[in-house]
């Protein structure tokens, strides 16, 4: 068993690891669209803020697993937070074991002390995880719901529901300069990590147009939805959607600033963009998101959106 230090933003390696997830995900998740090229692309690359770490197994010349860490670089001592995954067709042949060991290795020579991995929570995942010591922190509900299919019903009616001192702006690609400075501020109170993403403690107009750029060259559309005040204009909650080349798009942020919740912002304007990217995107049938479950309130949210729970993950500590 080899292990190899890949570039996530390189095409080959996509094009070498594409077959290996393609057949991960139709055995772990057999309803959802195959894994498209953009997806690994938005997996794999490098992060605005954030350091990548992206090793693959290979077993006789064949790509038999990978591990994706991604590391903040705000955080210097901070945990290298990923995902790792052993093809089906290589499994229990000593790949993730392997792949664990030289991830906690590639952490120590950067003196971070903790891997954190997201996997399927299951049988599987919890036996690995006790060969390798590590124990469970977290747990992720993975949600999918359908705008323009029976789902659209939910959407309607909290799209026809406008909050009185508010309008909806929505946009695709970059946002529009009047609002990008209040757009960051926003995001800077967004409080829920990100798997692998740098938690930036005041992001500005340079930080949103860098993750937009990270979005495009991905092969991923930003569609996106901000609440503003009639009354001064103010930007105070936004909700954010990428779509690729695929049935399934990913929901993004959803934040609502504290002076401002508790009024039906957030269903009004998830709902709403929801609505608008179906519209747009002729392709769209199917919408994730993942969310902890210690995150109650957008949990509810999504729930009320039709929004509908199909799979568990777990995120496992493992001391590097």
């Amino acid at each position: 068993m080899e292990i190899r230090s890949l570039d996530g933003d390189d095409p080959a390696t996509i094009s070498a690891l594409l077959p290996g997830f393609r057949a991960t995900m139709s055995l772990e998740l057999p309803d959802d669209p195959p894994v498209s090229e953009q997806l690994l692309a938005r997996l794999f690359q490098r992060r605005h803020g954030a350091d990548r770490v992206l090793l693959a197994a290979y077993d006789r010349g064949e790509p038999a697993g990978c591990v994706k860490l991604g590391l903040d670089l705000g955080d210097p001592a901070g945990p290298g937070h990923g995902s790792l995954w052993v093809f089906p067709a290589f499994r229990r042949r000593g790949a993730g074991t392997a792949l664990a060991d030289r991830a906690r290795a590639e952490l120590r020579s950067r003196g971070r002390s903790l891997l954190l991995v997201d996997a399927p929570a299951g049988a599987a995942s919890r036996a690995f995880a006790d060969v390798l010591g590590a124990e469970c922190t977290a747990t992720t509900l993975r949600s999918r719901l359908r705008p323009a299919g029976p789902d659209r019903a939910a959407l309607a009616e909290a799209a026809g529901r406008p909050v009185p001192g508010y309008r909806l702006v929505r946009w695709t690609g970059r946002c529009p300069d009047p609002l990008v400075a209040g757009y960051a501020r926003a995001w800077a109170a967004l409080d829920a990590p990100v798997n692998g993403q740098a938690r930036l403690s005041a992001p500005g107009v340079a930080d949103v147009r860098a993750r937009e750029a990270e979005a495009e060259r991905a092969g991923h559309r930003l569609h996106a939805a901000a609440a503003v005040t009639e009354q001064d204009g103010e930007l105070v909650g936004y909700s954010t959607l990428f779509v690729r080349d695929s049935p399934m798009a990913d929901a993004g942020e959803t934040l609502v600033l504290p002076g401002h919740r508790r009024r039906g912002l957030a269903s009004w304007l998830k709902a709403g963009l929801l609505l608008d990217a179906a519209a747009r995107e002729p392709r769209l049938a199917l919408v994730q998101v993942f969310n902890d479950v210690g995150n109650e309130a957008v949990v509810a949210l999504n729930r009320r959106l039709g929004f509908t729970t199909d799979s568990t993950w777990a995120t496992y500590a493992l001391k590097a």
